[in-house]
């Protein structure tokens, strides 16, 4: 029996977690590792394949449409924003994900960068480094608020949001939420017109979805108290960087944690590495040893249910379930 192909076409040396190719092997499937320039390449390695791994490369209808052997797609963490779902479906592709390996560490990485931006500790480290750290530092630091007491509004309430919502009560915040999908679980619930302008500190836990894109824009900024502080470890376009910008420069927000934007890598220059306030990570939120080696293993694992005509443990488009042109056959 011919061996089914895993494909993953975004790095040579493979996914930065690796997958159990061994597990795959002992299961009748071989694996594949490239990093395609651009789609017309990622096609024509991934032409034979059965399964594609995927991280942050765009899987678009053309992809689909170009590869008739292709039965599943894994994904490498919890957001499908980059994966065409609607054409995966129509085409008889399953796509799962990885939906619960990171909300601690994405967690954890909130409280960071809130702690970064709202205690000047990147600021404070850059001005040391270059001579910056004399007599009365102090004063150049200032304002800087206690935590205790201060107001954390959550847009998006899942998983993340609930974990991170848990970490701030113990540090003495107050939790508020937007979310029209979730429960209380805790955190006071409200509009989105309700929460801006009670938040001392805006953290931001939503897919990329229509209904997301943009939702920090200039007229939501505006909502928003004086000297907020803005914290993004969603999806870069969730935020409208430009009207970012524009709060940021008028002294609106008290300054900005980004883990996310809208290009990544970022590109210099880039408006916003402008502003001594904002800091930036290279989005690498959800990284632990303990969180890759369960996308490790989870990945390996619904790669060999693909290959084995079965449903991945965690299928994202559940609507190609038990369709006609359903390729888990």
């Amino acid at each position: 029996m011919a061996e089914k192909l895993v494909v993953f076409t975004e790095r040579e040396a493979g996914p930065v977690c690796g997958l159990d190719e061994e597990l795959i092997r002992r299961n009748g499937g071989s694996v594949r590792f490239a990093r395609a320039a651009d789609e017309k390449e990622r096609i024509q390695i991934a032409a034979s394949a059965e399964v594609v791994v995927v991280g942050g490369a765009r899987l678009s209808r053309e992809f689909f449409s170009a590869l008739p052997n292709l039965r599943g797609v894994a994904r490498l963490g919890i957001g499908v924003d980059n994966v065409d779902l609607d054409a995966a479906t129509e085409l008889g592709i399953v796509v799962g994900n990885i939906p619960d390996f990171c909300s601690d560490e994405v967690a954890e990485h909130t409280i960071g960068l809130i702690l970064a931006v709202g205690r000047k500790i990147v600021l404070a480290d850059r001005k040391s480094r270059s001579g910056g750290w004399v007599p009365g530092m102090d004063a150049v630091l200032q304002p800087i608020r206690r935590l205790r007491g201060q107001t954390l509004g959550l847009i998006g309430l899942g998983k993340i949001g609930r974990s991170t919502a848990t970490k701030a009560q113990g540090l003495g915040l107050k939790t508020i939420a937007y979310d029209p999908y979730a429960n209380a679980a805790g955190v006071t619930l409200m509009s989105l017109e309700e929460l801006l302008p009670q938040a001392d500190i805006l953290s931001l836990h939503v897919p990329d979805t229509p209904q997301t894109r943009g939702l920090i824009n200039a007229h939501t900024l505006a909502l928003l108290k004086p000297q907020t502080i803005l914290v993004n470890v969603a999806r870069g376009p969730v935020v409208d960087e430009v009207a970012l910008a524009a709060a940021l420069s008028s002294g609106h927000l008290a300054g900005a944690g980004l883990d996310v934007l809208q290009q990544e890598p970022i590109q210099l220059p880039h408006p916003l590495t402008e502003f001594e306030n904002v800091v930036f990570t290279c989005h690498y939120a959800s990284l632990s040893v303990e969180s890759y080696a369960i996308m490790r293993q989870q990945t390996s694992e619904q790669a060999v249910q693909i290959i084995h005509g079965e449903y991945p443990m965690n299928l994202v488009n559940t609507k190609v379930k038990g369709t006609p042109q359903c390729r888990l056959r």
